[in-house]
């Protein structure tokens, strides 16, 4: 029998470590070649990693959210391969696996018991020993006594409650006896209904409650990336926020007009014909599509259009990018749309697909609200909202007629953009979308 140390190995773009979102193994596991063990996520994206060997599983690297560097141990499986069969280790991760190991606590000295193996145990130590649940004797079982006869007197019951309930009550004054509890004890929250509702043959116990029990939810994965960028980005971004209001009235009739005869090509939703108005208006301004470097001072304003689409997924908010958005047509870019977002959700998008971003739009369809104030996208200097859209009357000369109306939310880094400039642009997107004819004008 042989040990073999799976070290995680190198995912590019310069990653120093990764996170660990799920184990699909525990230690005792039998596993085989190429099986998935590990659900590793970087800045970019979440990574499966695959077994190179087969065998039982005698060490795991840490718990779900801890982070482990780039060529540390990530498992240790034991194999039936020969002891030199196994691959010589990489002298650099072995020192630095052996500096985690001087510098960090092992799960057991953290939780005493737990019977996980980790990373660092002597080959021979086989994990901490497993704690032996112990059944409760029937002898430290309170007896039960007998119920209470009927017209027996209240003072006359035993009272179970705790030191601090009966301090309260003592201050308060109140005589446990008269109290009903609501459960086998007297909690702080009967003595609160006895306040609350009085004493006495005018008490009456309250209908039992509704509340759920606090929920302890740690911060890893995606969520935990999406917590540091958006605080990264409110941290250094001096950000400002324009809305607009827009009619899409003629814009709403033209859509309805297409997808009547759209024949085999993807359903048009709204936020194609957005992505065309602020692609034909960004040669003008090109200061909102743009990255700004914090460290060099330096702005780069692109020349092409890398759409980000904030997606709204089962693991958190994820964007996905549309490459040169400013070459698509309507059509095209609803069938790019459907398949980024179907890839973010289903958790297939590719690294690729989910970095490189220049501009990015954030919608949340019929949800959209009033007007929005979206966090940017940063290194981007921007990123516009359009709002749900709503009928209600406006005026047209001296007539009243019925309106399809949207407000669009921009927030722009005001280190880059200023709001005259921010507010030309959004006029600018306006114009087109109320003249829906001039997004295909050329």
């Amino acid at each position: 029998m042989a040990r073999f140390t799976f070290r995680l190995p190198d995912i590019g773009e310069g990653i120093a470590e990764a996170e660990i979102v799920a184990w699909h193994v525990k230690v005792g596991d039998r596993v085989e070649e190429d099986q998935q063990v590990a659900d590793m996520m970087t800045d970019k994206a979440t990574v499966e990693m695959e077994s190179p060997v087969s065998g039982t599983v005698v060490e795991l690297a840490g718990e779900v959210g801890d982070q482990v560097p780039i060529g540390s141990a990530l498992l240790v499986i034991e194999t039936d391969a020969a002891e030199e069969a196994a691959p010589p280790p990489d002298p650099k991760a072995e020192e630095v696996e052996e500096q985690i190991e001087a510098e960090t606590p092992g799960v057991e000295e953290i939780l005493p018991g737990t019977g996980r193996g980790t990373i660092g145990e002597a080959d021979g130590g086989g994990g901490a020993p497993q704690a032996t649940p112990v059944e409760e004797s029937p002898l430290h079982q309170p007896a039960a006594g007998p119920p209470p006869r009927a017209g027996e007197e209240l003072e006359h019951r035993h009272v179970l409650a705790s030191p601090a309930v009966r301090a309260r009550a003592r201050d308060l004054g109140i005589d446990l006896a008269q109290v009903k509890a609501d459960g086998d004890r007297i909690r702080h929250a009967d003595l609160d209904a006895y306040l609350r509702y009085g004493s006495g043959e005018g008490y009456h116990a309250p209908h039992a409650s509704h509340a759920r029990e606090d929920e302890p939810v740690k911060v890893i994965g995606m969520r935990r990336r999406i917590a540091e960028n958006m605080a990264a980005s409110k941290r250094h971004i001096p950000h400002f926020t324009y809305v607009e209001e827009i009619d899409v009235t003629a814009l709403e009739d033209m859509r309805a007009d297409l997808n009547a005869n759209r024949g085999n090509r993807p359903k048009l939703t709204m936020l194609p014909f957005l992505i065309v108005a602020i692609c034909r208006t960004i040669p003008v301004f090109p200061m909102i599509n743009a990255r700004y470097d914090d460290e060099t001072g330096v702005v780069t304003r692109h020349g092409r259009v890398h759409l980000g689409m904030a997606t709204q997924t089962d693991a958190g908010l994820m964007v996905p990018v549309i490459r040169d958005a400013q070459d698509r047509n309507v059509w095209q870019l609803a069938a790019e749309i459907t398949r980024l977002a179907e890839a973010a959700r289903t958790g297939k998008a590719k690294s690729e697909e989910l970095s490189g971003s220049t501009l990015t739009v954030t919608s949340l369809g019929p949800l959209g609200g009033i007007a929005t104030t979206p966090v940017i996208n940063r290194p981007e200097v921007a990123i516009i909202g359009p709002n749900k859209i709503v009928e209600r009357p406006v005026f047209r000369g001296d007539d009243i007629v019925r309106a399809k109306l949207m407000n669009l939310s921009i927030s722009c880094d005001h280190r880059v953009v200023d709001g005259w400039d921010a507010a030309s642009y959004v006029q600018a997107v306006k114009k087109l979308l109320e003249t829906p004819v001039l997004l295909f004008a050329e």
